[in-house]
């Protein structure tokens, strides 16, 4: 089953996908934000595309596991997109994913002259890679 992730952020939302076996999570594409009901129809158009059976959003949580604001506004887009499609949307803390994808395009060699712009689906690859390790089995 192919799992969908998604870094929602303020002006762009990452995009990753697994393989079909939900092993490994690669990037998939940065969508722009627009609004949130467009967005979401987009994102529902990509899941479709992709035949995933879960999208997973990622959610900041504080250190009392409650949703940031930046967690709650990926809530806000988690509601309009179960709107938009029947698979099933589910959370996962996207602790540090940014840092984490910053930090592998540095160990993967990338020149800081090319290290600038957008880490969004870098961003959503780490949250998902993050979720498939701690359901080795997804859809089972």
């Amino acid at each position: 089953m192919h799992i969908l992730a998604v870094d929602h952020g303020e002006k762009r939302i990452g995009l990753a996908v697994s393989d079909p076996t939900g092993t490994i999570a690669k990037p998939l594409a940065v969508i722009e934000h627009v609004s949130r009901p467009l967005d979401a129809a987009q994102v529902a158009q990509i899941a479709a595309e992709q035949g995933v059976g879960l999208i997973v959003v990622g959610q900041s949580l504080d250190d009392d596991g409650q949703p940031t604001f930046e967690g709650r506004r990926a809530g806000r887009f988690a509601a309009a997109l179960r709107q938009q499609t029947h698979v099933p949307v589910e959370f996962w803390d996207e602790d540090l994913s940014t840092r984490t994808a910053r930090a592998a395009r540095i160990a993967m060699g990338v020149p800081r002259s090319k290290r600038a712009g957008h880490l969004d689906d870098l961003a959503a690859a780490v949250i998902l890679q993050s979720y498939l390790d701690a359901h080795p089995n997804p859809g089972e």
